[in-house]
């Protein structure tokens, strides 16, 4: 989970790069299309790939629909926003991901997913404000900080999802044909936008950074996450995007020497704490478990 945890950090800082050269929807549709065709042929080999029919369809899309958005908002953020701002605000997903299964599926929030959820929030505004208090009673969000969190709100509601319209077929299977769908969603967006009038060949970094976000970031964390689950469990899994902000801004100090403010590493203190809050709660729940 730690090397996840490090691809997907690193996917900020590849998609800032990027987005100046591809609009949003058509570079998230290229990453799909790339990760669709990378990932066909493991499932075909293991499981053979038939059609599931319409109703399997329409639960797949529903599921794509909160991932397509995360996406393409992410892409769109990060021409107006930075990947530390980013990274702090993703690290509200578990405790959104924690409401929306609280909601959907009944399932209890837990004293430890309150605690974390509250230090990363308070970490994440912390990073974003730069501890500038006056700032945060002005409210003052960047735009693309407000873009990112919408965006975070649908990422939150995919794993309720997942496990909300799971039907017991094997977790590869399933995931390319939200993959699948979710391509179709991001062919609709981009035929709706209207076409660019002087289009501009894009640089070689482009496709090097859509091969990287499709195959790193999608595919290799895929497997890492659906085997660290089973071992881990959900809860201790997603607690490891607490590690997001430390993780860019070691990539962004290792790519640009780009130093954090003290007042941004006191908001990624306060944000750790929260990762090591949930596993430990989550390995006595583990023993209870076991004991009984």
């Amino acid at each position: 989970m730690l090397i996840a945890a490090f691809l997907v950090s690193t996917s900020f800082t590849v998609g800032k790069a990027i987005t100046p050269f591809m609009d949003p929807a058509t570079l998230t549709l290229m990453r799909f299309l790339l990760a669709t065709l990378l990932f066909a042929p493991y499932v075909i080999y293991k499981f053979g790939l038939t059609f599931p029919g319409i109703i399997a369809i329409l639960r797949y899309s529903l599921i794509s629909m909160a991932l397509v958005g995360f996406f393409w908002l992410m892409f769109l953020a990060l021409r107006s926003t930075d990947p530390l701002n980013t990274g702090a605000i993703f690290t509200t997903v578990p405790g959104l991901a924690g409401l929306y299964s609280w909601l959907l599926l009944r399932e209890k929030l837990g004293k430890s997913r309150v605690m974390a959820l509250f230090l990363a929030m308070t970490g994440a505004l912390w990073v974003i404000f730069e501890g500038d208090m006056q700032l945060a009673r002005s409210l003052e969000f960047n735009y693309g900080d407000i873009l990112f969190f919408a965006g975070c709100l649908s990422m939150a509601l995919y794993m309720p999802l997942v496990k909300l319209m799971h039907r017991g077929e094997p977790m590869a299977v399933m995931t390319f044909w939200i993959l699948a769908t979710g391509c179709f969603w991001l062919l609709l967006l981009v035929s709706l936008q209207p076409p660019a009038t002087a289009p501009v060949p894009p640089p070689a970094k482009l496709w090097f950074g859509i091969v990287y976000l499709a195959f790193f970031t999608t595919i290799i964390t895929f497997f890492i996450t659906q085997w660290a689950t089973l071992h881990l469990g959900p809860t201790r899994v997603m607690a490891y995007s607490y590690l997001y902000p430390p993780l860019i801004i070691l990539i962004e100090w290792f790519l640009q020497s780009d130093i954090p403010s003290g007042q941004t590493l006191v908001g990624i203190m306060i944000i750790a704490p929260a990762l090591i809050i949930v596993q430990w709660e989550e390995r006595k729940m583990v023993k209870r478990h076991l004991e009984t």
